[in-house]
């Protein structure tokens, strides 16, 4: 696939004028201090249906012929691909099928469906839905929508890039998240041709999961590979193999790809809420992840995607758990105690001195293969960070206490 050109780019976002929000931009002082270069956050998590597939989604509609549309579309989808179809499907007065896995999360089931669509709800997985599907266009002619993998959706996409050229024509690196490579392919190239128009370069930097990272190892052989993954929170990255038209834009214009963890993950979600007080799933905030992380180098104007915010509440409850813990301002430590009076009150005394809040106790004689005169107190603590932590297992453990730690 040839790079698209910018006139390409430009044609899109006249397209999409009016239909998609212009989103915002927003200073992190946090994360400046940390980077040590200016940091701008994209919120894209503020756009239509909650991310950045409306853009690629309504462009490739848009330039279905009459006898297409009135064939309808069909997409699959887990969340966010399936919302910007659906929303799309209906601007456009074109019917929408859309499959999804059973286990879809409730609030992005039913902004499907609110969009107009038709879901289809089938399968453990996603593997499932996009099956059904591919068969599903083949029994009734329905033109299938690929989240990433075709030139007008990575053109669609690149109009975020067009943005962020414009809004901030001195920025020296773009941290961008990818999944199967459509938003990063687009955004690329279209901020790397606005940039050669003003004789200028531009840093392209993208950031996977490290559960599910197809492209450092897709990049290093020199072609699309089909990696195992693992599971991870951001699963709206989660891709098993490059899309061929991504890669092979990815492969030119993308200067590296860096992986992050789940703590990370977890750790820049939390970040996200109380410094910048944006709401983002995992996969949104995996360039801010790679920046706490350390792995993101930069000396001038920094633009991190913030590519969606459709994170469901009871995940958003967990990972924000998760978050504190691994920033070492939460744990559940498990104690063994002997069955007589006054160990509750000691451990007390103990993480009062300590200065650690407790959240919850548990005391129980049950399980956990204790002896006839043996309990165990289970504790969820708060504490101040990861030099607190340990101090409040230190004073702990001076006092003759064997405090372990569960990991969630």
């Amino acid at each position: 696939m040839t790079i698209p050109t910018l006139a390409e780019f430009e044609d899109a976002a006249a397209v999409l004028h009016g239909v998609i929000a212009q989103t915002p931009f927003d200073v992190s002082e946090y994360l400046t201090g940390i980077l040590g270069a200016p940091v701008y956050l994209k919120l894209e998590n503020l756009q239509r249906t909650g991310s950045f597939k409306i853009r690629g989604a309504t462009y490739r509609l848009s330039r279905l012929t009459e006898q297409e549309r009135a064939r309808g579309v069909v997409a699959a989808s887990a969340g966010n691909h399936a919302q910007g179809v659906a929303l799309a499907a209906q601007k456009l007065g074109i019917p929408a099928t859309i499959f999804m896995p059973l286990g879809v999360p409730v609030p992005k089931l039913l902004a499907t469906r609110g969009y107009g669509a038709e879901v289809v709800l089938e399968g453990a997985t996603v593997e499932t839905p996009l099956r059904l599907a591919a068969e599903f266009a083949e029994r009734t002619g329905a033109v299938l929508i690929h989240p990433y993998d075709h030139r007008d959706v990575i053109v669609g996409q690149g109009t975020l890039g067009l943005e962020i050229a414009d809004a901030l024509p001195e920025v020296d690196t773009v941290v961008v998240g990818i999944g199967g490579g459509g938003l990063i392919a687009g955004v690329a190239a279209a901020v790397r041709a606005r940039a050669a128009a003003a004789g200028r370069s531009v840093r392209i930097i993208g950031v996977q999961a490290e559960n599910s990272a197809a492209y450092p190892a897709s990049l290093a052989a020199g072609e699309p590979l089909t990696v195992q993954t693992s599971p991870t929170i951001a699963d709206g990255i989660a891709v098993a193999r490059p899309g061929d038209l991504t890669f092979a834009v990815i492969r030119d214009v993308v200067d590296e790809v860096v992986t992050v963890t789940e703590d990370d993950i977890a750790r820049a979600l939390l970040v996200l809420l109380e410094r910048a007080k944006q709401v983002v799933e995992p996969a949104g905030a995996v360039g801010v992840a790679a920046i706490l992380a350390g792995k993101i180098t930069a000396t001038g104007p920094t633009a991190v995607i913030l590519s969606g915010g459709n994170i469901d509440p009871l995940l958003l409850q967990r990972v924000v758990a998760h978050g504190l813990a691994a920033s070492g301002r939460y744990m559940t430590l498990q104690i063994p105690l002997p069955d007589r009076p006054g160990q509750l009150a000691r451990v007390s005394e103990l993480l009062a001195v300590a200065g650690a809040n407790v959240i919850e106790a548990l005391h129980t004689r049950h399980g956990h293969g204790l002896q006839i005169s043996e309990v165990i107190l289970q504790l969820s603590v708060e504490t101040r960070g990861e030099d607190h932590r340990a101090q409040v297992i230190a004073i702990l453990e001076d006092a003759g206490f064997h405090p372990r730690i569960v990991q969630d």
